[in-house]
């Protein structure tokens, strides 16, 4: 199965877009190529930065917790009982320490 992309609308000021097309051309890419490797570069120095592994930790953290609320507001509505707390917490708990989440 081919790999799935996303498509990026960007909107540069005209002097940007003018230097980033002499760029790309000096490097022999494409603009799609061009944006595809300074996406690439950003990312790469952004998860070098000092805090990074913390601030994305956070978000994990806030997004488990969205996910349990979604489930247990399901459960109820199904007449389910939502699993006990610290049955999640610990699942959560192993997931994290476990490497990468399921997909």
């Amino acid at each position: 199965m081919a790999e799935s992309v996303k498509t990026l609308g960007v909107k540069l000021k005209n002097e940007l877009h003018a230097q980033f097309t002499l760029v790309a051309q000096l490097e022999g890419l494409s603009l799609a190529d061009a944006v595809i490797a300074a996406v690439a570069q950003y990312v790469t120095t952004k998860q070098s930065a000092a805090d990074f592994q913390q601030r994305a930790a956070a978000v994990l953290e806030e997004i488990e917790r969205e996910a349990q609320q979604r489930r247990e507001a399901i459960q109820s509505l199904l007449g389910g009982q939502p699993a006990p707390a610290s049955e999640a917490s610990a699942k959560g708990r192993a997931r994290k320490s476990g490497g990468e989440a399921p997909a």
